[in-house]
């Protein structure tokens, strides 16, 4: 599972290759949203993750770009530095994007129904009833936020942009971050999320994927793009702030772990542990 690849060509093919190398099929891989947005690549981007016939579901700037909104519907506060920077980025996605990939970003489903194994989740670009809502960890201890009731054992999500999973109300929710851009975490790797079962047991696994982003950068630099998102992608330190949470703002900068995170129906969640390296090349993660 991975997305928000936000226009990352470099970021996008490595995911892709690490997915492969792993063992795992075009129909054991998908997308969650946000081909393009930050970076210089959209079209190429889309066009990749196209062609390897992955299944993929509409995120904000899929809707967006697919109705050629003035905007990226991403959520971001008006006036906020994450609203007046979007201008910048989402006017040079408009005029890169193709009637081809508009007319596949349209098509996309707003959201997938994934067996593992005999866990049922649901796989939604942010939450079940919005497209653009940002979800943080410190939501749920919070109480700012919990899953809905329904037919399903959890969720699985993106569009936040920081990998975490928990567990609450008998349920699970799983982001697997971001594949084109840092998790403001200050390192230059991006995210995704490798998810199976274990006897009795959901398993996710959160892990990062490091990348040639020199290359990404250099061609955000000939076009023009932002140079905060630019440097973001060499420091992991975002341009902007505004969208999180106090707890996510003070642990700005401090190296993510990957993590192991366990869920039974029975028993509900195990804290999220530190990953082994994963050992997938013979499993079936999305069936």
């Amino acid at each position: 599972m991975f997305g928000g690849t936000y226009g990352n060509l470099q970021a996008t093919r490595a995911m892709l290759e690490q997915a492969y190398h792993l063992g795992f099929s075009p129909q054991e891989i998908i997308f969650t949203g946000d081909s393009a947005a930050y970076c210089a690549d959209p079209e190429a981007t889309a066009r990749l993750i196209i062609d390897a016939g992955i299944p993929a579901i509409m995120g904000n700037c899929e809707e967006a770009l697919a109705n050629d909104s003035a905007d990226c519907g991403c959520g971001f506060e008006e006036g906020s530095a994450c609203d007046l920077l979007s201008v910048q980025w989402f006017g040079y996605c408009r005029a890169h994007i193709s009637a081809y990939v508009r007319q596949w970003m349209a098509s996309l489903p707003r959201s997938l129904v994934v067996e593992i194994g005999k866990f049922r989740l649901l796989c939604t670009h942010a939450t079940p009833d919005s497209i653009n809502r940002f979800v943080f960890a410190s939501d749920f201890a919070t109480g700012k936020f919990s899953p809905l009731d329904g037919p399903y054992d959890g969720y699985v999500t993106g569009h936040s942009g920081i990998p975490f999973a928990t567990g609450t109300n008998g349920k699970c929710w799983i982001n697997t971050g971001a594949a084109g851009m840092p998790a403001n975490d200050g390192t230059s790797r991006v995210w995704y999320g490798i998810i199976e079962q274990q006897e009795d047991e959901l398993v996710t696994r959160l892990m990062p994927l490091s990348y040639d982003y020199p290359a990404a950068i250099s061609s955000m630099e000939k076009n023009g793009l932002p140079t905060g998102y630019a440097q973001c992608l060499a420091d992991g330190l975002w341009p902007s702030h505004d969208i999180l949470p106090e707890v996510e703002k003070n642990a700005g900068g401090r190296a993510l772990e990957e993590t192991t995170f366990r869920f039974c129906r029975k028993t509900g969640h195990a804290p999220a542990e530190p990953a082994s390296p994963p050992d997938v090349s013979s499993s079936s993660a999305a069936e």
